[in-house]
């Protein structure tokens, strides 16, 4: 199939076409990994993903914020 390449501010935009984004299971905001094999632009799923648990292994009493008053409740924000 052809297709083009686009200006997109500055930088350049590939379309891919629905069927192909299907088959592959690429969604509007997947995370792909963009890579150069022998002269020719590779488009792949990025395979990783960071667990819940992960990110909070990394949360540490240095990194950890305090709560944060932001006033009194208005309208609807209490319960």
């Amino acid at each position: 199939m052809r297709t083009k390449v686009q200006k997109w501010g500055n930088s350049l935009a590939l379309r891919i076409p629905k069927p192909f984004a299907d088959e592959v299971g690429l969604r509007p905001d997947t995370a792909v990994e963009l890579s150069l094999e022998e002269g020719k632009l590779v488009v792949s799923r990025s395979q990783s993903s960071i667990s819940l648990d992960e990110l909070l292994e990394g949360i540490t009493p240095a990194n950890l914020h305090r709560e944060v008053n932001s006033g009194s409740a208005v309208g609807n924000e209490t319960w």
